[in-house]
């Protein structure tokens, strides 16, 4: 859904629950979330998929977080999901 459609789907929602005042916080948070999918579209870099893989004692190996396994007894701090 594109973020105009959302804010006009939204502002309509609002004033027809009698709603009005939260126009300029619907268009605020409009805003804000095109700003941050215009940016995630900007810092996608292509030279990330071309970057050559880690060699032994040059950085991490395996960057993906496997702290939580999928045990359920564990109880490290992770929130329940």
């Amino acid at each position: 859904m594109q973020v105009a459609d959302w804010l006009a789907h939204a502002i309509a929602d609002a004033e027809a629950r009698g709603l009005p005042e939260l126009r300029p916080l619907l268009e605020t948070l409009a805003r804000s979330t095109q700003a941050l999918r215009d940016a995630d579209g900007e810092f996608r870099h292509p030279a990330g998929e071309h970057a050559p893989p880690n060699t032994p004692g040059e950085g991490p190996q395996n960057t993906r977080n496997t702290r939580n396994s999928g045990n359920s007894d564990s109880n490290d701090g992770d929130v329940p999901g």
